[in-house]
């Protein structure tokens, strides 16, 4: 490669050197990274251009980032509360087009699962199983259609469900690896059982009593599965269109970015895990308690996944 067309190249790139050393607000792990990607160029420079103004240009360019990390970058005191607190939410916001598509993905399916299933008598024993639809019939037959969530001690429902829960999300980013298209079928999948479940249940005139029930623990669940999907999308499109990273650098950077997402919702998957071992099971329970847990279940995703990233960014934090 020519020096003009590697400059051409990589010029972008390390015009976002510059302007994250002059920022106080960088974070010390993106400066880090920074500077491994600049002494790369740097390497590459030296080999190819010895004494070249690109070579001189990226010698200094790697001598500020090095001088920025170890001014800058300062020991947390509490690295956990910091993840949560900024990391966490900084992921969130920088994938929120990611999650859209999640969204979108995962509605569509509920659609295609209801009007299968309203259409035609065979597909919800297809995605349900034999196994579960008649357990159910047997338990509408009793009064109870969804007595499945008090079988069972709390404490083993709880350990077994949270562990489910978080294996799932897991599994949901990782087939991100497979350029996204892993992650979009597996949750399309779990979405079609969804939009089947419900209209299975509409069918057997049973909605209106199962659905607040479900959604008790359901409202997080649901939701942190489309979060995990979105965190996997962030992982399969940095291999799909890497930009001006070499697609390994765009991956780990992606991975990285996926990753924390999906870490942030372990704590939402024990909180669904405890709502559904030790609430749910009450499914004749006042309408007002299973309003207050649904709302409340609502507000703080809706707070920590929405409101507060937006507010972080207004105040230059992302």
């Amino acid at each position: 490669m020519q020096e003009p067309a590697f400059v051409k190249r990589n010029k972008p790139r390390w015009e976002e050197f510059e302007t994250s050393i002059t920022d106080k607000s960088a974070n010390p792990d993106r400066l880090a990274e920074l500077f491994i990607q600049v002494t790369d160029d740097l390497s590459f420079a030296q080999t190819q251009y010895p004494n070249s103004r690109a070579a001189q240009y990226l010698n200094a360019l790697a001598g500020k980032v090095h001088r920025a990390i170890y001014r800058n970058k300062k020991e947390e005191k509490n690295r956990f509360i910091l993840f949560w607190k900024i990391e966490v939410p900084q992921a969130i916001y920088h994938a929120r087009r990611q999650l859209l598509y999640a969204l979108v993905i995962f509605l569509a399916a509920n659609a295609i699962g209801a009007v299968s299933t309203a259409y035609d008598n065979t597909f919800v024993r297809l995605i349900l199983g034999d196994g579960y639809v008649n357990m159910t019939q047997e338990n509408i037959a009793h009064g109870n259609p969804t007595q499945v969530y008090s079988s069972g001690s709390e404490m083993n429902m709880f350990i077994m469900i949270t562990l489910n829960n978080i294996a799932v999300s897991f599994k949901i980013f990782v087939f991100g690896l497979f350029a996204s298209l892993g992650t979009g079928l597996y949750l399309f999948y779990n979405g079609l059982m969804v939009g089947t479940f419900v209209m299975f249940f509409y069918q057997q005139h049973q909605l209106a009593q199962a659905f607040p029930v479900i959604m008790l623990h359901g409202t997080i669940e649901l939701s942190s599965i489309v979060i995990a999907a979105g965190a996997g999308f962030v992982m399969g499109n940095s291999l799909l269109f890497p930009g001006t990273y070499t697609r390994l650098e765009s991956f780990k950077a992606g991975a990285k970015r996926g990753l924390k997402m999906v870490m942030g919702l372990v704590p939402f998957f024990v909180l669904a895990g405890f709502i559904e071992s030790f609430i749910t099971r009450y499914a004749f329970m006042h309408w007002s308690l299973k309003t207050l847990v649904i709302g409340l279940s609502a507000i703080l995703l809706l707070y920590y996944f929405v409101i507060y990233p937006l507010q972080l960014n207004r105040h230059g934090r992302i």
